[in-house]
């Protein structure tokens, strides 16, 4: 019983602390991340500022949906080497001891590739500059050509107050944004990889930027293919396609425009995407295939 009050201590203890963001002990103070609020794979919050000497405390969101995350230290998914965690055991949580001034990002090892899990500690100095970071679109988002997007981005002083953020396309200046949130539409973009970046500035003059990579591709012809029964009841066939686009399967048994039925909405992972549909029936019926708006 002793060893199950002390477990349950530590637990109040913990959350406490989480809704509370920070404490101190003499000159340090702390820092809570949770890590999978509400069972999402993000951390909160996604940037954390803190003085050097602080320390931060990766908390996991523990439910009965528990789902394993990681803290890594890194940019792109790529490991730094700094920290490394992988906490899926009690107490559940990790902590690290800032002792240099400047930007740590860090990511889940596990939820980086599709989800995008990442987050970022600033340890602030007298010249540290504000922080920026692009929240939409994703890096390596995929759009038709000609792309019109829309980039957003948050921004924070650290010592001082942000007064502007530019957004850039290439080399080009796509807009300036002086109160938050910033945001900015680029014109259309052609087929190729482009950057995108956001550039911060503060009342000391000093600047930060961050920049992330998309991809604009030509959208090939839809072109349905290998129609085939597969069992009693469905009904398989291929189409043509963009990997990373948006698409839109649908049917019909008279091919009257109000009567088309959606079946399915998805991004295609190739450039051929089988589709079987499960509830075929005996009867006539007509597909079609369309690539959807960029988001």
């Amino acid at each position: 019983m002793n060893v199950i009050r002390h477990l349950l201590k530590m637990a109040l203890a913990s959350a406490i602390m989480a809704v509370c963001g920070s404490s101190t002990t003499g000159s340090a103070a702390t820092a809570f991340v949770i890590v999978g609020a509400g069972n999402t794979d993000t951390f909160t919050p996604a940037v954390t500022n803190i003085a050097v000497g602080d320390q931060v405390v990766w908390q996991w969101n523990y439910t009965s949906t528990f789902i394993t995350h990681s803290t890594t230290s890194g940019t792109n998914g790529v490991p730094s080497g700094l920290w490394r965690s992988l906490t899926n055991a009690p107490p559940y949580s990790f902590t690290n001891t800032f002792n240099a001034s400047g930007s740590y990002v860090y990511y889940c090892g596990i939820h980086f590739n599709l989800q995008h899990m990442t987050g970022a500690v600033v340890v602030a100095s007298a010249s540290l500059p504000p922080s920026v970071a692009i929240t939409n679109p994703a890096p390596g988002a995929v759009f038709a050509a000609p792309a019109t997007v829309t980039v957003q981005a948050s921004a924070s002083g650290n010592g001082g107050t942000v007064t502007n953020v530019q957004f850039l396309a290439d080399a080009g200046v796509v807009a300036n944004d002086t109160t938050a949130p910033y945001s900015a539409v680029t014109g259309s973009l052609v087929a190729g990889s482009h950057t995108l970046s956001a550039v911060a500035s503060d009342n000391n003059g000093a600047k930060n930027t961050n920049s992330i990579t998309i991809d604009v591709v030509a959208p090939v012809s839809v072109l349905l293919s290998a129609p085939q029964p597969v069992s009693p009841g469905q009904f398989r066939f291929s189409y043509t396609a963009n990997a990373g686009l948006n698409y839109i399967v649908q049917s019909s048994s008279n091919l009257l425009s109000p009567d088309w039925t959606t079946l399915i909405t998805n991004t295609a992972t190739g450039s051929s995407i089988d589709f079987t549909d499960l509830n075929a029936t005996l009867d006539n019926e007509y597909y079609r295939v369309g690539l959807l708006p960029n988001p």
